[in-house]
Formats: structure tokens, sequence, C-alpha cells
């Protein structure tokens, strides 16, 4: 049994967003990061070239040798979600509600990590995947994630993005985030990087190579 990416996430605890200059550096950048013990790593659209970045990352392996997980950010048209699937994307984000992505990401048994903000938009996406992402999670700190946690299912997947430095991603995963999406902020030395996952990591999933 392999890992799903939701339970990546969730023993994971903190997902890194890439949003780079080229498919190069967003390659690079991913492989540092699964060289400092990451295994999910965000791609957006917004980076030129990314489906080839994509492509290349899904084949990478992590510092323990399992396979990458990748996913494709900033998805919100139905072509854009059929190309990240087709280049190999093992999840999908949006960063608002998207109807279109929602329906090709179930047509290809993808998960989705749906977009919102508003309590209704939240339920929304854990009603039709069993997790969403809070955008702009700055706006509501995480006392808002608190609100959320008890209305929502207990089995809900919260990933808040937005404005969140890596200092912060304690309170938030105190506060009832099941991982917390960064965009910056991240060290970039290898041994800082690789201490900065060793200290949030949670248990394994428990899926095919997942083990020490």
């Amino acid at each position: 049994m392999s890992c799903h990416p939701y339970a990546v996430l969730a023993a994971q605890r903190l997902l890194p967003v890439l949003r780079s200059a080229d498919a190069d550096r967003a390659l690079r950048a991913t492989g540092q990061l699964l060289g400092a013990g990451c295994r999910a790593v965000e791609l957006t659209t917004s980076t030129p070239g990314w489906a080839r970045a994509v492509t290349r990352a899904a084949g990478l392996r992590d510092a323990r040798g399992r396979s990458a997980v990748i996913g494709v950010g900033t998805v919100t048209t139905a072509a854009e979600a059929r190309a990240a699937l087709d280049a190999g994307a093992a999840f999908l984000v949006s960063p608002y509600p998207a109807p279109e992505v929602r329906e090709a990401a179930a047509r290809r048994g993808t998960p989705f990590l749906e977009g919102g903000f508003t309590p209704g938009e939240i339920a929304a996406a854990v009603r039709g995947a069993g997790a969403a992402k809070v955008f702009p999670a700055h706006v509501g700190g995480p006392d808002y994630i608190r609100s959320l946690r008890a209305v929502l299912p207990s089995g809900a997947l919260l990933v808040p993005t937005g404005g969140i430095r890596p200092g912060g991603v304690r309170e938030w995963l105190d506060a009832g985030a099941t991982a917390v999406g960064i965009g910056s902020g991240l060290p970039d030395d290898p041994g800082e990087l690789a201490a900065v996952f060793a200290e949030l990591a949670g248990p394994c999933c428990g899926g095919e190579g997942c083990g020490p």
C-alpha cells in the first residue's frame, strides 16, 4: 500500500510552495527540499514551463529513497488540471473554489486541495474531498483555524497557506492545521533546512516505503 498524498502531508506537516522564475530553478529547489527530508512539494502554474518541471520532479526520490509526491498549485481551470495530471501531479491545489478543477480531479481520482476562506467555502471543500486549503490564512490567523475546527468533521484536513513564516508553523499546527503551506522564508543551508523538516515531522503514514 502506497501513501495517499494527504497522509504524506499530515506526516510532513509543512508543504513548501514553489513559485520559481523557470522550470529549471523549480526542479533544483525541489531537489534541495527532497534532500533535506521533505517528500511532498507543491509546484505552481505561475512558473514558466511548470508542466516540464512537474514531469521531471515526479521521478525524483527523497533522502530516504521514497518517491516524491509532487502537487501542482494555482490550478484554476480544467485545462490546467488536465495538464498537471498528464505531467504526473499527485495532487492538485487551487487558491479558491474551482468547480472545473474539482470535476477534472474527480474524473481522474486525484486528490484536490480546494482553496477557500469563508466557513461555507471550506466546509464545501471538506465535504467534497475531506480537505481544504485555507487561503489567505494570515487574514484570520491561527484563531480562525480553531474556530473552523469547532464546526468541521474531526478528520478534516486543513492546510492554511498565505503569509505564514517558517517560525510560526508550530502555532498553526497547535491551532488545528494538519499541515501548513509555506511560500518563502525556508533556510537555504541544507543542514538548517533538514532540521526544519525533522522538527515538524509527525508519525509515518504507514504506507509502502514509509518506514525508516
